[in-house]
């Protein structure tokens, strides 16, 4: 009776038996090998995506401009569309607080003028989700409803992402600046392309999943920014 006993503690006290841990081992090296592969799918659609990204040629004009700071393209990009009159506004965010205008307007080669009448200057952003809380205060005391969203390719996803959770009653017409290093397959022969390009998809993960758990799901309410808000 002894041995039926301690042959019977296991179930007993509810502890699985050898069949039950090896059934758990199984689950879980099945979810693991699931969420592994699901992450490299999804990295590989994602990084085929930006890279078939191309510039627009000549886009309809908006109310408005909106350029990420990050790169001196974006910028000359940015400045090219409000010299053409593509937006009659232009808002530069998530600018080094060691930049002025007359630094901006230099490095792009941008008229005076131009500048002076038709360009705002964001030096609150500290990144992509501050640039969208920062983008949302702009264009709500512009009132515009129609932005062209000026970024790198590899960059545009988060950016949207970000800008419709917050700035949902407006269109955003994305502008994305081409990478050349980003080519359509080019990704997968360069190391540092890769990890540019897999940090950004993680970001963009994160990002996403804070839509949902936040209950501001893109193409959500505008929500109203304070300026003691604090950049996330």
């Amino acid at each position: 009776m002894m041995r039926g006993s301690k042959a019977a503690a296991p179930e007993r006290y509810g502890r699985p038996g050898r069949g039950g841990v090896r059934r758990i081992v199984r689950i879980a090296i099945l979810a693991t090998l699931v969420c592994v592969l699901g992450f490299a799918g999804g990295f590989a659609l994602f990084a085929d995506y930006v890279s078939s990204m191309a510039t627009p040629r000549d886009p309809r004009a908006a109310d408005a401009i909106i350029v990420v700071t990050g790169g001196k393209a974006r910028l000359e990009a940015a400045v090219g569309l409000l010299k053409s009159g593509k937006g009659e506004r232009l808002l530069i965010s998530g600018v080094h607080p060691a930049a002025d205008l007359d630094d901006i307007r230099a490095a792009t080669g941008g008229d005076r003028k131009l500048f002076s009448c038709c360009v705002d200057v964001d030096y609150a952003a500290l990144d992509t989700t501050g640039n969208a809380q920062e983008s949302a205060k702009w264009l709500r005391d512009h009132a515009y409803s129609t932005v062209i969203l000026v970024t790198n390719n590899y960059h545009m996803p988060r950016a949207l992402l970000e800008m419709r959770r917050l700035i949902g009653t407006t269109r955003f017409v994305p502008y994305p600046v081409v990478n050349a290093s980003i080519d359509r397959g080019n990704w997968l022969t360069s190391r540092e392309v890769l990890r540019v390009l897999f940090t950004e998809y993680t970001q963009y993960l994160v990002a996403l999943a804070r839509s949902v758990l936040t209950g501001e799901p893109p193409g959500g309410q505008v929500r109203l920014v304070n300026a003691d808000d604090n950049h996330g």
